[in-house]
């Protein structure tokens, strides 16, 4: 061990030591990394290069900035897309004592104003694309807040007049001895993520050390990061702290290469000359992938992790001829990402592709951190796992967020009875794999009858000319409500929606067929790659669809 690798000498300020315990904190990983691989890559974006040393000894510059500015437990928000100032500030925030709360640059300066007011935050670091519009959204709020504008110059972006930029910034931060990489109370918050909102004002899940932790190494364990992980960043690091991967690729020692923007040509550019070997991201990015034009097998095993529904088969089957292996999970916010995996069984592998597809298709079991997840009936009864019985997925474990933030009856209604509830609809197979069948509220409900629009999406998936589907309900006077499809297909395809109901007809029975198929050339997502079916909906009511 060499002289700066030995541990700091204790301080007034520091934890209480003692020989059986110490808090558990992703802050440590970084600690560590940055001790023993210190000549080692950590960070690439463009042609900016850091080691972790260079990695440690910035991030402990940013914490010391910050700690001029907030109190122990102070929220800092975060406005940027996943260049190195966020993946810095997962650990900067909390070294420093505040709370990290990563957001959307895109969104909106109403849905900005009410985040920023409810989390109180006490500092706001913004990307230039984006400060002009959350300067003037910080001037409305009732408080000072130090507002930091984050310069990206592999961008071509250039300072604005007057502000103060990050590299200012952390020339204001204070000469001292390093801070340690441990905190006294491993159930303090770490971070809080806002949901989307999509059913009232949006919610902040509280993480805490310990459950960022947990899920970190989990993460570590179900990906296989090593410190010859080159991890490609598709997956927004303001959605569920990139799902923890920021801790959990750090923890290994692996490399972050930063993405900007999604874009295919950035994806593969990143495959071909900086040896990817994981990334995450939404089935439309690995549609992305394999459409692709300079889509070619890789020379080594690539790991993709993706969420909610499954790619349809012909992406699996398109991501195998890559050497890109898909992986399978389910999560939401308040579980700090994903909370199941899809364990593949070594006889899936001698499957048809469809077969295989359609286990690969379930939600899976709970990952090694998270705890139990179960079915449970209206009355708070678990279902039986016979793969029909349908409920709403419940979760608990040390996967769970601590509690919204200022919101103790929405805490209470989601923990009733012991359990997280998801307002997810789904079954648990004899395997104890579960499959979701549809959110609460995106049940469609027509004479009766529930109809599922997870399950008709499959079915318009497994189509070879389909590229993806969205099934929504709409008002039948008739009826009560209606499946509608929106539907993408292939460049040239002549599918037409009399073939494409007659396919569905061989799978569902005839109430679940669409009245109407429309066809579309992209379905609306949020920035985390979720279908906005409410806007679908929109424009049905509306009567603005595309009729084929």
């Amino acid at each position: 061990m060499t002289a700066e690798q030995q541990p700091t000498p204790p301080t007034d300020q520091d934890p209480p030591l003692q020989a059986q315990h110490e808090a558990l904190t992703p802050l440590a990983f970084l600690g560590r990394s940055a001790a023993v691989f210190p000549d080692r890559e950590a960070m690439v974006y463009g042609d900016r290069r850091s080691t972790y040393r260079e990695f440690g000894e910035e991030v402990q510059r940013f914490a010391r900035a910050l700690q001029t500015h907030v109190q122990p437990g102070a929220t800092v928000t975060v406005i940027a897309p996943n260049i190195p100032e966020m993946l810095m500030a997962h650990f900067a925030v909390p070294l420093a004592g505040g709370v990290l709360s990563p957001l959307n640059p895109r969104l909106t300066s109403r849905e900005l104003a009410y985040i920023l007011d409810h989390s109180e935050a006490a500092v706001v670091l913004a990307d230039g694309e984006v400060y002009a519009s959350v300067r003037d959204v910080v001037g409305t709020l009732d408080r000072e807040v130090l507002l930091v504008e984050i310069v990206d110059e592999q961008a071509g972006q250039s300072a604005t007049e007057g502000a103060l930029t990050y590299t200012d910034f952390l020339a204001q931060a204070p000469e001292g001895p390093e801070l340690p990489w441990r905190v006294a109370d491993e159930q303090a918050s770490i971070s809080l993520n806002y949901t989307s909102g999509t059913t009232g004002p949006p919610k902040g899940a509280l993480y805490t050390h310990r459950g960022a932790y947990l899920a970190a190494q989990s993460s570590v364990f179900h990906n296989g990061y090593t410190g010859q992980t080159r991890y490609l960043w598709t997956l927004p690091m303001f959605h569920c702290n990139g799902w923890c991967t920021p801790w959990a690729v750090t923890s290994a020692a692996g490399t972050h290469v930063c993405l900007r923007a999604v874009r295919e040509d950035a994806v593969w550019d990143a495959f071909d000359h900086e040896g990817i070997t994981h990334l995450c991201g939404a089935p439309i990015v690995c549609a992305m992938a394999v459409e692709s034009p300079r889509a070619h097998p890789l020379d080594r095993p690539v790991r993709m992790t993706t969420a909610g529904a499954a790619p349809p088969p012909s992406v699996i089957e398109g991501l195998e001829a890559l050497n890109i292996t898909p992986v399978h999970v389910y999560g939401l916010t308040e579980v700090y990402g994903p909370f199941t995996i899809c364990e593949p069984q070594e006889d899936w592998a001698q499957l048809p592709a469809q077969e295989r597809a359609v286990l690969m298709a379930r939600q899976g079991v709970p990952m090694v951190h998270a705890g139990q997840v179960g079915i449970m009936d209206p009355g708070g009864q678990l279902l039986p796992a016979d793969g029909q019985s349908l409920g709403e997925v419940v979760l608990r474990g040390n996967g769970v967020m601590k509690e919204y933030f200022k919101n103790p009856e929405a805490t209470a209604e989601a923990f009733r009875g012991g359990w997280y509830h998801t307002g997810d609809l789904g079954v648990m197979f004899p395997d104890g794999y579960i499959k979701l069948m549809d959110r609460l509220k995106d049940i469609i409900i027509s004479g009766g009858e529930n109809i599922s629009s997870i399950e008709v999406e499959s079915v318009l998936h497994a189509h070879p000319q389909v590229t993806d589907a969205a099934v929504v309900g709409v008002q039948d006077d008739k009826w009560g409500e209606r499946p509608v499809a929106f539907v993408v297909c292939e460049a040239g395809s002549g599918l037409t929606s009399d073939a494409l109901r007659a396919h569905c007809k061989e799978s569902l029975a005839g109430f679940k067929v669409p009245d109407r198929i429309e066809f579309v050339d992209e379905l609306p997502r949020t920035a985390t790659g979720k279908i906005r079916k409410n806007s679908l909906r929109s424009l049905q009511q509306g009567g603005q669809t595309q009729g084929a």
